[in-house]
């Protein structure tokens, strides 16, 4: 057999590392997201829906307890997000309970996303904008990668654009808050809010994906 014979090694499409990495870290963040929001605002409408507005609200601060609890005893890592969830779900509904003053408890949130916004445009004037601060969080990235000028690029934009998100999120949050009735703008809100995160989150993904394919070929 000659040289000629042998065939050669089938070409193989170059694979990016942080593609899988990266699927994993939206698998574990999409499940923390169900269990601190996604659960607690489908019981938060269904109970009031059944047992009023008292109940609901009281439903949904259960939920968020007893995943931290159930994550406490099973000796499983705890959500930081699950954490400040049930923090702001907890001073909501005190405030609402001891004041009975339940328009404050669904302003809140508007208020705290004009807050976030803010946070996330002063941010932009820094070397460092948020994106890049929580980066580490959610994927692990060596200090030369993150340092280089297109993955910094795609940290202020993302910055920029998670802005924007958060004021978007607010500004038809306090429209609906002034349009409709408890029940129509619990349902509407969170359809709304859902379509909005997930839009977002697919578009830091698939931007996320193109620069770290890319750096990662470049040998970055």
């Amino acid at each position: 057999m000659t040289s000629l014979d042998v065939a050669p090694p089938a070409a193989t499409a170059p694979v990016c590392p942080h593609a899988a990495a990266l699927a994993s870290v939206m698998r574990r963040l999409a499940l923390s997201l169900l269990v601190a929001c996604g659960v607690p605002a489908v019981l938060f409408y269904a109970t009031l829906q059944a047992a009023g507005l008292t109940a609901a609200i009281l439903t949904a601060l259960a939920w968020s307890y007893g995943a931290i609890g159930w994550r406490r005893l099973s000796h499983r890592p705890m959500s930081g997000l699950l954490l400040l969830t049930a923090t702001v779900l907890t001073i909501r509904t005190v405030f609402t309970l001891s004041t009975g003053n339940t328009f404050v408890y669904f302003l809140q949130p508007v208020v705290s996303d004009v807050v976030v916004a803010l946070v996330f445009f002063v941010s932009l004037a820094s070397a460092r904008p948020l994106v890049s601060r929580l980066a580490a969080d959610f994927y692990p990235m060596s200090p030369d990668l993150a340092a280089h000028p297109h993955v910094r690029r795609l940290f202020w934009r993302l910055t920029l654009m998670w802005g924007g998100v958060c004021l978007a999120k607010a500004s038809v949050g306090f429209w609906l808050l002034e349009s409709l009735s408890v029940g129509a703008f619990v349902l509407v809100k969170s359809s709304a809010m859902i379509g909005l995160t997930a839009l977002a989150v697919a578009v830091t993904v698939w931007a996320s994906l193109v620069v770290l394919r890319h750096e990662s070929v470049a040998g970055v």
